[in-house]
């Protein structure tokens, strides 16, 4: 009896998974659409081999995301994440961020960053309008109106997107009942560090950030505890001591990286691992083994300031990783992310 309510639970629970993602990219899908005519009016709107091949990865990533939940990767509580709610609330100043926006793209103002203090503590290339956000990453406004931005983008995948970067996390660490030491480059807002909590609630977890606004908004939204801090650094200049850590993770920062960065990042990963530790890398997904995505990959940037997203799309993960000394242990393509997990050898 037990066990027949539990598979009608699990079923519900699956049911209601897919109804409320595939209803929510469909309503956003509209408002998405839209926006890229009056953004970009010039670019050509998805053909329709290119949107059947979107709508089947889509429904490939949530089945994915499911298997993780029955396989243990992570509990079922991530699978109803999504902050609905929160991202009503700020929803009108969300519209308003997407017309300074599209004024920004209009006047070309790819550099209008406004910071109090002192510039010389951040490289040149990080004083960006990247995405043609306001501020860039240097204000609270930006980190507040972030993640309903990027959902907005990803027509609410990309915490799921984020989800896939945790099976070859928890794969890596051969003992669960440890507390690894997990390092979190460039953690943003915090998104994903919630995320590892939830699937480690052991680890003892630094999300490590170049924006101090940024870092505030995580840590109000994780928490700071014993076993949860932030640092704020470049991930070019970690200050961490060699082989500190058991788990380097980064989430959509080598996109946003010119490519000297890129290789500084995957050195200092290197680094700072422990032989046998694992660095994996959720960005997005590039040219490499991803032909029937090119169209689409290739339009981006022309619609967001994204300066060096071009580079990126044909600068292999995997060859960055493998120069650094890393070996590459899992790579797979995610709707339109990359997961990538190296092992630095033992």
């Amino acid at each position: 009896m037990q066990a027949a309510i539990r598979k009608t639970q699990a079923s519900w629970s699956r049911f209601r998974y897919r109804i409320q993602h595939q209803g929510l990219a469909s309503a956003l899908n509209l408002g998405v659409s839209l926006w890229h005519q009056i953004l970009d009016p010039k670019t050509a709107p998805p053909t329709r081999r290119e949107a059947r091949i979107t709508r089947q990865r889509f429904l490939r990533l949530l089945e994915r995301d499911l298997e993780n939940v029955e396989q243990g990767i992570y509990p079922a509580e991530l699978l109803f994440q999504f902050p609905m709610r929160d991202y009503l609330k700020i929803a009108p100043e969300g519209f308003a961020e997407l017309v300074r926006v599209y004024r920004s793209k209009r006047a070309r103002a790819s550099r209008q960053v406004s910071i109090l203090g002192n510039t010389d503590e951040f490289p040149r290339y990080y004083l960006q309008n990247f995405h043609w956000q306001t501020d860039g990453w240097l204000s609270a406004r930006s980190a507040r109106l972030y993640d309903i931005g990027v959902e907005f983008l990803f027509l609410g995948t990309a915490d799921i997107m984020r989800r896939m970067a945790l099976r070859p996390i928890v794969k890596g660490l051969s003992d669960p009942t440890f507390s690894p030491r997990v390092l979190d480059l460039a953690c943003g807002t915090g998104r994903f560090l919630l995320q590892i909590r939830r699937a480690l609630p052991r680890a003892r977890i630094t999300g490590l950030d170049l924006s101090p606004f940024y870092l505030r908004h995580a840590a109000a939204l994780v928490g700071e505890d014993d076993r949860t801090a932030f640092v704020q650094a470049n991930a070019e200049s970690i200050p961490f001591e060699s082989e500190s850590q058991d788990a380097v993770t980064s989430v959509y920062l080598f996109h946003e990286l010119p490519k000297d960065a890129r290789r500084n990042v995957a050195r200092e990963a290197f680094r700072v691992l422990r032989p046998g530790g694992r660095f994996t890398i959720c960005d997005s997904a590039q040219l490499v083994d991803n032909d029937e995505l090119e169209a689409f990959l290739t339009r981006f940037p022309a619609m967001y300031h994204e300066p060096f997203y071009k580079g990126y799309l044909r600068d292999d993960l995997a060859k960055i990783l493998e120069e650094a000394g890393f070996k590459v242990v899992e790579s797979d393509t995610h709707l339109i992310s990359r997961v990538i997990s190296a092992e630095k050898p033992a």
